[in-house]
């Protein structure tokens, strides 16, 4: 799969960090039976790539990504772990190769007009950009808009259940990032069913964005 079907999956990629193991795969079939098949892994944690891959091996029908990869190094692990995508904070031209020697589509990080440039020029025009709030939230992609047509973003960064509407609902926006779907109350409380009732809330905004692709 390119990145272009990936982002088209859902309206929220919901960001899961794990720190204990055994909790990857719960994790997942929540999400899983919420109606969210794209999971970002936070590269946060020592153990992020096992969950990565635990999640690949347990739930085939799970498109698991991981993020956010800073180093060229990251993209060797995350292809080992069996990684579908890769996401990073920025681009760097060192990234940018590395990512065309892996076997996994990247969503590379961006926050101003001239990283947007930048990307494009390296072949990419799905991007994340981050972080959404900080950089000037539906502001900012309301005003990229006319100025960069070809390219859909994924904001990342700040945004909740209560702002995802609004940037869903931005013409250059795909999908949305967000932890808000699995937050770190719910997963320390091992609350599977409120995962699956925020997974099928996040779905529910999937009409806002449907066919950017």
């Amino acid at each position: 799969m390119n990145i272009r079907d990936i982002v088209n999956l859902t309206p929220v990629i919901p960001l899961v960090t794990i720190t204990d193991l055994s909790q990857a795969l719960p994790v997942a079939r929540s999400l899983l039976r919420g109606g969210i098949s794209v999971i970002e892994v936070a590269l946060r944690t020592p153990i992020a790539f096992a969950a990565v891959e635990a999640m690949r091996k347990g739930l085939p029908d799970a498109i698991v990504g991981i993020g956010t990869l800073t180093r060229a190094r990251d993209f060797a692990a995350a292809d080992r772990a069996g990684a579908h995508f890769g996401v990073t904070p920025g681009l760097t031209t060192e990234l940018a190769r590395s990512s065309r020697g892996a076997r996994f589509p990247l969503l590379p990080g961006v926050m101003t007009p001239t990283e947007v440039i930048s990307a494009r020029e390296a072949g990419f025009n799905v991007l994340k950009l981050f972080p959404a709030h900080l950089a000037g939230g539906v502001g900012i992609l309301t005003a990229m808009g006319p100025v960069f047509p070809d390219v859909l973003f994924c904001p990342t960064g700040g945004i909740t259940r209560a702002t995802a509407q609004d940037y869903l609902q931005l013409p250059n926006v795909v999908c949305i990032g967000s932890s808000w779907p699995v937050s770190a109350e719910l997963l320390a409380a091992q609350d599977w069913a409120g995962i699956e009732a925020r997974a099928r809330d996040a779905m529910s905004l999937r009409e806002l964005c449907a066919g950017r692709i």
